[in-house]
């Protein structure tokens, strides 16, 4: 088994392929390599599955009985399937034939397949493949969790600031900032670091006003904070009581 990969966040994978004996090789090759692995006999054995399930790559084999799988790669770049349509629309898919016709090929990346790979083959092979084609997936951006700081609490998503009974929204710059420091609590930021990863602040000074509003926002007593700290020779720092 590949070490590198925990069960908690190991790929799906969705085999298809109409070779009884094949289909299950794959299957326990990429198990042992890690992988959570779940397979269909056809195109529309496939699709019953694609809408109840989300998968993170499908191996798909072209040369099948009915819907061939260019043209199941094709629907499923072009056709909805209900709420799971973007879902579908995004699948990484490797195509798996019998054929190494450069013409099989072309029609398989015009279609919107993502690889391309001729039986027989190493299994060693296909793992490196399915490797590099989640590799150059987009990792999902992951929700920072609200914050608290005293009465109040600091919603990422919704750039505010609430306690039990107020909402208070923040200017862009305000937000800017306190999702930067928020990003990193308990890291001193120097104000080029803030400036830079803000895209809006002119200057230090232009940082240290932003500072300075966010404390009158925050703090008990701004003129000695207790969430934004000033860290003596190197910057700002976010101390939140906890992430929640």
């Amino acid at each position: 088994m590949d070490k590198t990969l925990s069960p908690a966040f190991a790929p799906h994978v969705l085999v298809v392929d109409d070779d009884d004996r094949l289909r299950s090789l794959i299957r326990r090759y990429l198990v042992e390599q890690g992988f959570i692995v779940s397979t269909a006999s056809n195109a529309e054995d496939a699709r019953a599955k694609l809408k109840t399930l989300s998968y993170d790559l499908m191996v798909l084999d072209i040369m099948m009985p009915g819907e061939t799988g260019i043209e199941l790669t094709k629907s499923l770049r072009q056709t909805a399937f209900g709420s799971a349509s973007s879902l579908t629309k995004q699948l990484p898919i490797l195509l798996l034939t019998a054929r190494g016709d450069i013409r099989d090929r072309i029609e398989g990346f015009e279609v919107g397949a993502d690889d391309y790979l001729a039986k027989p083959f190493e299994p060693r092979e296909l793992l490196l493949r399915i490797h590099a084609i989640l590799r150059r997936m987009p990792k999902p951006a992951v929700a920072m969790p609200e914050i608290l700081l005293g009465a109040w609490r600091y919603d990422p998503q919704r750039d505010e600031l609430k306690s039990d009974h107020e909402i208070v929204r923040l200017t862009d710059m305000e937000a800017k900032l306190m999702k930067v420091l928020a990003a990193e609590p308990g890291v001193a930021m120097t104000r080029e670091m803030l400036a830079e990863r803000t895209k809006g602040a002119v200057n230090d000074r232009t940082i240290d006003v932003q500072v300075t509003r966010l404390r009158r926002k925050i703090e008990t007593d701004a003129k000695n904070p207790r969430y934004i700290v000033t860290v003596r020779g190197e910057g700002y720092m976010l101390m939140p009581d906890v992430a929640l």
